[in-house]
């Protein structure tokens, strides 16, 4: 009798526990943006390709694109984004602080990362790798040219740490100088101050092509280190990490069905496909669980576009940055670009 009874009441607490837990993590992000009336979407402002400001002051590029599906799924409206610039020091602590509600900011995914900063990262939605940038009056031809060179660094990043790990493995020296930040950074490096900028390979060509001649700089063609990106939200909001995750899946279920901006209105009206009638809305049940309407995936094609769009219009052959798609292909061409089915 007594087993029975303890029993009873450590499933009593269990279930208590789990039921408090769950009404903590239930909605507080998407509660928040919701009274606030926009999406605060943390971007490294001024990144070609990534987020900088047309003529007109519109924020355009691959990351705030991204910002934008978010608020097109909660608001119906992919307009209603607040974009706080960051930097490689700041990015974090804004996000832990609460002064923004995500980063897409070009966040490359570590274990640290996703592990040791109340943080939580959400789907790989860029895959791309560390590398580094030379004059072209140079005539490096290779990182393994640079025995002894020296690399303008801005703080808060991993790019030294990888640098470290890759000199030390190929038993070569490099001489990290480190400035204030990343602009800062960048203009030392085409001030001549050193013998090279390393980064992800697209943001080297974002930072390349705010040159006024693009075509004196080289990036080197050695990856020396992964850096799948991702975007990153804080622990404990469930409900916010499934939103921001399925948006995501949204734009990539969209290019693998052959849903576009200028046809979603189409395929919503005639297309046979489940997963396609799924994913502009026709079952509504599906979106109750993470507290969005039903037209959620549809605002976001409607609004935004496909992933494939999407990439060719910011970093693509519609770019300034005219980047090939490589691994970011569909898993169908190849490439990495997968999403789950939406069941």
């Amino acid at each position: 009798m007594r087993f029975q009874t303890a029993l009873v009441c450590f499933a009593v607490a269990m279930l208590t526990t789990a039921l408090s837990g769950e009404a903590a993590q239930a909605g507080q992000t998407l509660d928040a943006v919701r009274a606030r009336g926009t999406v605060k979407c943390g971007v490294n402002m001024g990144a070609v390709g990534f987020a900088a400001a047309d003529s007109s002051g519109a924020v355009k590029g691959f990351d705030a694109d991204f910002c934008r599906t978010i608020a097109a799924a909660v608001f119906g409206d992919a307009g209603k984004v607040t974009y706080l610039a960051i930097t490689a020091a700041s990015r974090f602590p804004m996000l832990q602080s609460g002064e923004v509600d995500l980063l897409f900011s070009q966040n490359s995914l570590t274990f640290t990362r996703d592990t040791a900063l109340g943080l939580t990262a959400g789907p790989v939605y860029l895959y791309d790798g560390q590398g580094a940038m030379v004059s072209a009056k140079s005539d490096i031809k290779s990182i393994k040219d640079m025995d002894g060179a020296s690399f303008c660094l801005a703080p808060g990043g991993s790019s030294e740490l990888n640098l470290n790990d890759w000199f030390k493995a190929h038993k070569m020296t490099f001489k990290p100088i480190v400035i204030d930040n990343s602009e800062a950074a960048r203009r030392a490096f085409f001030a001549g101050r050193c013998d090279s900028y390393s980064g992800d390979q697209s943001d080297l060509a974002s930072k390349r092509a705010l040159t006024p001649n693009p075509q004196d700089y080289v990036i080197l063609p050695e990856i020396i280190a992964k850096s799948p990106i991702a975007p990153l939200v804080r622990q404990g909001d469930d409900q916010w990490l499934e939103i921001v995750k399925w948006a995501v899946y949204a734009v990539i279920i969209a290019e693998e069905h052959g849903i576009t901006q200028a046809n979603v209105d189409d395929e919503l009206a005639h297309s046979a496909s489940p997963e396609v009638q799924r994913l502009l809305g026709k079952q509504p049940e599906l979106s109750k669980s993470i507290g969005l309407p039903p037209d959620w995936g549809y605002q976001i094609v409607k609004q935004v576009g496909n992933y494939g769009e999407i990439f060719e219009r910011n970093l693509g052959k519609d770019s300034a940055l005219h980047l090939p798609r490589a691994l970011n292909r569909l898993w169908t061409d190849g490439g990495l670009i997968y999403a789950p089915l939406m069941i």
